[in-house]
């Protein structure tokens, strides 16, 4: 990666966006993302490769502070806003360049559940690190998990609950695909979620949006 490369991928993780952001305060008025990525499309660098060793690589960085708990939810999502204050830099070039997306993830919170932060945060950290996430929103029934399921085959499908009550319904999902055909790897997550539950519904357990990135990778072949 070059150094330019990595800096964008460093601006990522610390969210800062452009110069004119506020965050973080010591970084006022200093080129942020949107100025590193118009220098290196500047330098000749392939947008592919911008968005794979800057933006993406950035995005990794904040999944694993995440999970290992050294930034919390309002980095991420700053670091979220900074990732996409690039791809709009990059919009001219990317529909030229044709960049691939390493598959589908099907994404919501189960029925009778509304709470969304942790969901949202999955959604953020995988479509970071390449992913086309389809996130179907909250307290999603499993017919609609079986329906966007069918008509779009992703790699995998994606839950998640906060609540023991509505996480009961995460078994339902698994059991209406599985008679719907569709054999899917699932993965599970959330407050009350634990890997013997998961491990009962032949699913994966996420124990963070780092976690479930690790879990697409693999089940592309990817690192």
């Amino acid at each position: 990666m070059s150094s330019l490369l990595a800096e964008i991928a460093e601006l990522v993780a610390q969210g800062h966006a452009n110069a004119a952001s506020k965050y973080p305060p010591s970084m006022l008025g200093k080129p942020g993302v949107a100025e590193k990525v118009a220098e290196a499309l500047e330098n000749g660098i392939d947008p592919r490769q911008i968005v794979e060793e800057g933006l993406t690589a950035g995005m990794e960085i904040v999944g694993k502070r995440f999970g290992s708990g050294e930034i919390f939810v309002p980095e991420v999502l700053m670091a979220s806003k900074a990732m996409k204050a690039g791809m709009e830099i990059l919009k001219p070039q990317l529909g030229q360049a044709d960049v691939p997306r390493k598959g589908v993830f099907v994404l919501g919170t189960v029925l009778g559940d509304v709470h969304d932060i942790g969901k949202n945060l999955v959604r953020m950290i995988v479509e970071g690190a390449g992913w086309e996430v389809v996130d179907l929103g909250t307290s999603v029934p499993a017919d609609r998990f079986v329906e966007v399921t069918r008509e779009l085959r992703p790699v995998a499908v994606g839950m998640s609950a906060l609540l023991t009550t509505t996480m009961q319904q995460m078994a339902v999902v698994v059991d209406a695909l599985h008679k719907a055909g569709l054999d899917v790897p699932v993965i599970i997550g959330g407050a009350p979620v634990q890997a013997a539950f998961a491990d009962s519904l032949g699913a994966r357990y996420g124990r963070d949006p780092q976690d479930a990135v690790a879990y697409l990778n693999e089940l592309v072949g990817q690192n």
